[in-house]
């Protein structure tokens, strides 16, 4: 339990930290809004796609008969495209917080019945959940700050709030779900599917920039890091 808390807690961290990067803005600041912002949403998609790919397909289809996994995972993405739909009509800062809520929570959960069930996948769950919230949280702030509405404290305490619900989801994980395999298979099968429709909805277009080729490469690294995370978990290779 408290290694679940723990490392939920310092995966939600990794927004604020996103956050903070986001504020260096004289850096460099075309090629900062440019190359560097679509590197860094095309290095998250990376990570997202390991995390489905790696974690939450394999694990959650395990358990799960075909009907139960093709059924939880059209159920994730017909549900985060309604949650998508939402946020477009509502737009502001709630609709970009709600917007990193949609893949943190879940896999938050999962992560910390993993490590009640003493599945690596917890483990490898956190690296990842962390990994792709420092791009999330510096895009999500870059974005709240061009809309001009909130200020860079409120941004960031908003951040450090929202990462105090990993803990409560990671505890959720292990207190309710722990033992049971097959509702927390359709949960990582909820959350792949949503968030296999949340990469080429979102975060793909985001990261195409014409005649740049960066930003492909940070989703080639962000996917290569899960796979090289799972490998060394799993004893793979020498």
């Amino acid at each position: 339990m408290t290694e679940a808390l723990l490392l939920s807690f310092l995966a939600g961290l990794a927004m604020v930290v996103g956050g903070l990067a986001a504020m260096v803005e004289r850096l460099r600041p075309n090629w900062l809004e440019r190359e560097f912002r679509h590197a860094v949403i095309a290095f998250g998609g990376g990570v997202l796609l390991a995390a489905v790919a790696l974690v939450m397909v394999p694990d959650g289809a395990r358990y799960l008969s075909v009907a139960q996994a093709s059924g939880s995972f059209l159920g994730g993405a017909l549900c985060f495209l309604l949650a998508d739909w939402l946020m477009q009509r509502s737009r502001g800062s709630a609709a970009q917080l709600m917007a990193m809520l949609l893949d943190f929570v879940p896999e938050a959960i999962a992560m910390g019945a993993a490590f009640a069930s003493a599945s690596r996948a917890g483990l490898l769950l956190a690296l990842l959940i962390g990994l792709q919230n420092l791009p999330e949280g510096f895009n999500a702030y870059r974005e709240m700050r061009a809309g001009g509405s909130s200020s860079r404290r409120r941004i960031l305490l908003s951040f450090a709030l929202l990462s105090l619900l990993g803990p409560a989801a990671a505890w959720f994980g292990v207190a309710v779900l722990a033992g049971h395999p097959v509702p927390l298979a359709c949960l990582m099968m909820f959350s792949g599917g949503g968030i296999l429709y949340l990469i080429f909805q979102d975060i793909a277009p985001q990261a195409k920039l014409e005649h740049r080729w960066w930003p492909a490469l940070g989703a080639v690294c962000g996917f290569l890091l899960g796979l090289v995370g799972q490998m060394l978990l799993a004893g793979s290779g020498p």
